[in-house]
């Protein structure tokens, strides 16, 4: 029997060393190439020659040479879209940048297209207010003429609901892809602060990752050692906190890691592990810090609290860091770690992921193209009395919405 033709649109490309969407894309290859011919579309801005393959684990790459993020991703995504056109079954949309091709897609061809919008892009502090604009344009379009939409945390499914009247399907990320790590003496000599407890936090250096508010909090904590990886020199605001910071002895920031092996080696070793994201949904390194049985402090906004059913730690400020940091106990903090974990044991698994994912494939081919037929729950127009139903009972309190 042929198999379904599937393309993965708007990730960096795999094999994975971006971010949350390539690590999904390298997984469900992985975890579905056998029940599913796949494509991957990859930016040729991240992968030189040398490294351009024709297939990865079974999926066929496709290069484009626009970047995958930023502006140029709106061109990107529109292009993938378009050449998947030719050859693919259902578009596995990532993100809302070619959003505004949707309609027509659904329009004029037979294709199905799921889409995963993500967070609330068009929110993120970075965007200017064009773009802002564009982005909220472009996931209405993306999440009113999809055939199934996916939220990968219950907030964002809050969200959509109350803006667009649709309930979507929520599926968050894997974690069991991480490990513990014994250093090694090599490691100890490479990373001399692992003989000692540290904090650890991995993100993308930008404002909406409240790196600012971390790097003050710790620049008053001297007897606590704090170890940051991320991409500082990509923007003016990591390259003025690296130099306003790394005079402080207590203070590691590092430059952006992608060895699986070294990047869990710092985190499965930390103390604890900051998260200070406040944008997006399931944040992939706050699942898996998780699963790595971490206790986590977190920046106290929704898709967190959801994320870690309310069972981290959580600040708003520097001073509220500083106070977690100064006054829990280590026992509070194994206590509320194995506490994590059995979350990130039960609901962070890509083998669950992937077949998630798989379901929604089989449902969009095998349904009508009409969203509202295609099943109860995913993708399905919300009845006027939608908040009264047991099951959507987390809808009925939408205070979160307008962070």
């Amino acid at each position: 029997m042929k198999k379904t033709n599937v393309a993965i649109i708007g990730t960096v490309g795999i094999p994975a060393k971006y971010g949350g969407f390539e690590t999904l894309a390298e997984h469900l290859v992985d975890q579905l190439g056998n029940e599913l011919d796949i494509s991957v579309y990859c930016t040729t801005k991240k992968y030189g020659p040398a490294q351009r393959q024709s297939h990865y684990k079974g999926a066929r790459l496709i290069y484009l040479p626009f970047d995958a993020n930023g502006i140029q991703s709106i061109f990107y995504d529109c292009l993938s879209i378009l050449h998947a056109l030719f050859y693919a079954d259902v578009l596995l949309i990532l993100g809302v940048s070619g959003g505004f091709m949707v309609p027509f897609v659904r329009w004029f061809t037979r294709k199905k297209i799921i889409i995963s919008i993500d967070g609330i892009e068009w929110k993120r502090n970075k965007w200017s207010k064009i773009a802002k604009w564009y982005l909220w344009a472009a996931e209405w379009m993306a999440v009113r003429y999809s055939h199934v939409d996916i939220s990968d945390n219950e907030s964002i499914q809050n969200y959509t609901a109350i803006r667009y009247k649709t309930l979507s399907q929520i599926i968050e990320y894997g974690a069991d892809h991480t490990m513990a790590v014994r250093p090694t003496p090599a490691d100890r000599e490479q990373y001399p602060f692992l003989a000692r407890p540290y904090a650890f936090t991995v993100c993308r250096i930008e404002p909406e990752n409240n790196i600012h508010l971390i790097l003050d909090a710790f620049a008053q904590l001297p007897k606590h050692m704090l170890v940051m990886v991320g991409n500082w020199a990509n923007s003016d605001y990591g390259i003025s906190l690296r130099q306003r910071h790394q005079q402080h002895a207590n203070i590691r920031l590092l430059d952006p890691i992608y060895d699986q092996r070294q990047l869990d080696l710092l985190r499965s070793n930390c103390l604890v592990y900051v998260h200070g994201h406040s944008a997006g949904g399931t944040n992939p390194s706050l699942v898996e810090a998780m699963y790595l049985g971490l206790p986590v402090i977190a920046f106290d906004v929704t898709y967190n609290r959801t994320t870690t059913e309310g069972k981290a730690l959580f600040f708003r400020t520097a001073d509220e860091l500083v106070g977690h940091v100064r006054h829990t106990s280590i026992a509070d903090l194994k206590q509320q770690a194995a506490t994590l974990k059995a979350i990130a044991l039960r609901r962070y698994s890509w083998s669950v992921i992937a077949q998630k994912y798989a379901f929604l494939v089989r449902t969009v081919m095998n349904r009508s193209s009409s969203k509202n037929n295609l099943m109860s729950l995913a993708g399905s127009r919300l009845s006027s009395d939608w908040l009264m139903q047991s099951e959507l009972a987390h809808l009925q309190i939408p205070i979160y919405f307008y962070e």
